[in-house]
């Protein structure tokens, strides 16, 4: 009975899943978000980690792209976990795009299926677990993140917080290996979550210091397992980001930051289609990230504080005690991810910034605000549970949230495939190392995100690149190949070891066919393929 009512949730938030991305699901092989560039890099993530686990693992952030510059996985997102679960597919012949997509649905019904898991076990009412999981997958912030699958893939945010609660209340091993496995899935796909998680859990623990602290003897331990157990099982991901950051100074810095922190007016801010469209929508909007999770979701959350006010005026026991122990810490990892999430406008972030070396790696502080999604998520599954309403109600209140953050439908750009020039190149004998012409600066380096893609039908180093973090190396390339095709750009190629280079002569505007002209002329390069939009793959001569 037990296992069909989840199976029956798990397909409810596959539907959800289905109807707040829709059209996604009609076509999702021919429908992309690479509008984005974002979404291609993630692609390519995901397809390299498929491609290079089972060759070279020890070699697996040693990835293609901003050759000759080591480790260039690590300038942005592992994804390692995401990538496995879409590697059958992968290797069955789906493209990146179908991959991704299947992947992307799967995060947000896993997200619902891990949140109602949480609630549920919590309240003991399926309905309010249904509720909660709504808010947390599908809210205003998700859904403007479809480009960033890491953004999507969060459930081990409420797994973890599920793991710690019965490590403390529990104190079995059990619960501390849970935990330490939901971190490990958290770190694993994201530097991000790792650092969310961390803070949520010290947040937890000392929320509940009194709960635990009488069995200190039994919890302390098991906790203290699950962090060496953790420790050790993230370590060869974290080794190559702190060889990064070492030796390539991918540090963040506080001044870059506040670019990228979510403001108070965020807060109030939505990309629902029901707020929008309202008489006050313009009151919903912010420039840099939206979290307000609804009427609906803030009422239920209300009741569920309210009630845990009561219950410290009022009646005891241990349901009441427990009660309110988990209400008060969901508050306090709520305001917690809230005032992170404002980044250096407050000395809290500053100051876990100094001592907290992870977090030195993330630039977009405003993401904090994810805790601050779970909190509410979860206080509002309690607060309907508290309600003890009826079925007929409870369907229309997880109705209600639902409609209140859905943005679908959404316009996806066609994906045909990756050009057959690409394939060829992956045929060529020897050595390649190639440069994609036009060879953008920093500033416009977003342009290079449709060669990062294309190389997965290669695998080919790649001098171009696209990422979180760009190294020096490119724009020191950057500076020099600019000049294309003049002699000292085709030069500077040959120095730095290149062996081919791709043309897309009409990104070069009116004067593409100039370009293509000055190129052919050239004694030392050998045209070998062509391809539609006046796409030509070069031959470097030495």
């Amino acid at each position: 009975m037990l296992r069909s009512r989840r199976t029956a949730a798990f397909a409810f938030f596959l539907l959800l899943t289905i109807a707040h991305t829709w059209p996604l699901a009609l076509n999702p092989a021919r429908l992309s978000l690479n509008a984005n560039a974002d979404a291609e890099l993630n692609e390519w993530i995901m397809a390299w980690v498929v491609h290079q686990l089972p060759r070279d693992p020890s070699h697996l952030f040693e990835a293609n792209i901003f050759y000759p510059a080591h480790d260039a996985l690590a300038f942005s997102e592992p994804l390692i976990v995401p990538a496995l679960m879409g590697a059958p597919l992968a290797w069955a012949g789906a493209s990146p795009v179908l991959v991704y997509n299947v992947i992307l649905i799967l995060g947000f019904a896993l997200t619902g299926f891990a949140t109602c898991m949480l609630v549920e076990s919590w309240t003991g009412r399926m309905a309010a677990g249904l509720l909660a999981g709504s808010l947390f997958a599908f809210n205003t912030h998700t859904l403007t993140r479809l480009a960033h699958v890491q953004g999507i893939h969060i459930y081990g945010l409420p797994l973890a917080l599920l793991s710690l609660d019965r490590l403390v209340r529990e104190g079995t091993w059990r619960a501390a290996l849970l935990l330490s496995l939901s971190t490990v899935v958290l770190t694993y796909t994201s530097g991000y979550l790792a650092v969310f998680a961390a803070v949520m859990i010290a947040t937890a623990l000392l929320a509940t210091a009194r709960e635990w602290l009488p069995r200190a003897r039994i919890v302390l331990p098991r906790l203290g397992v699950a962090a060496l157990v953790t420790a050790l099982a993230i370590t060869p991901i974290y080794l190559p980001y702190r060889r990064v950051a070492r030796e390539q100074h991918m540090v963040r810095t506080m001044e870059g930051i506040r670019d990228f922190s979510a403001t108070p007016r965020g807060y109030l801010a939505s990309a629902g289609r029901l707020h929008l469209s309202s008489s006050i929508g313009r009151f919903f909007r912010d420039p840099v990230d939206s979290f307000f999770p609804g009427f609906a979701a803030l009422a239920l959350a209300g009741i569920a504080i309210a009630a845990a006010i009561r219950r410290r005026q009022g009646d005891g026991g241990s349901d009441s005690e427990r009660l309110r122990g988990r209400v008060w810490m969901l508050v306090a990892i709520g305001a917690v991810g809230v005032v992170l999430s404002l980044g250096a406008a407050t000395p809290a972030y500053g100051w876990l910034f100094a001592v907290f070396p992870p977090m030195q790696g993330l630039r977009a502080a405003a993401r904090f605000g994810n805790l601050f999604l779970l909190s509410i998520a979860v206080l509002a599954g309690i607060g309907l549970s508290r309600l003890r309403a009826g079925a007929a109600i409870a369907v229309a209140l997880i109705a209600l949230v639902n409609i209140e953050s859905l943005q679908a439908p959404f316009t996806y750009r066609p994906f045909r495939s990756i050009p057959g020039i690409y394939h060829q190149l992956a045929e060529e004998p020897g050595p390649v190392v190639l440069v994609e012409q036009p060879f953008y600066p920093r500033s416009g380096i977003f342009q290079n995100s449709g060669y990062v893609l294309a190389s997965t039908a290669h695998w080919r180093p790649l001098m171009n690149g696209y990422s979180g973090y760009t190294p020096a190396s490119y724009q020191r390339y950057a500076d020099a190949f600019w000049y294309f095709p003049q002699d000292r750009a085709v030069q500077a190629m040959k120095d730095a070891g290149v062996t081919h280079v791709i043309v897309h002569a009409r990104a070069f505007g009116k004067n593409h066919q100039d370009v293509l002209e000055a190129f052919d002329k050239r004694s030392d390069v050998e045209l070998i393929g062509a391809g539609p939009d006046g796409v030509r793959l070069y031959r470097l001569k030495r």
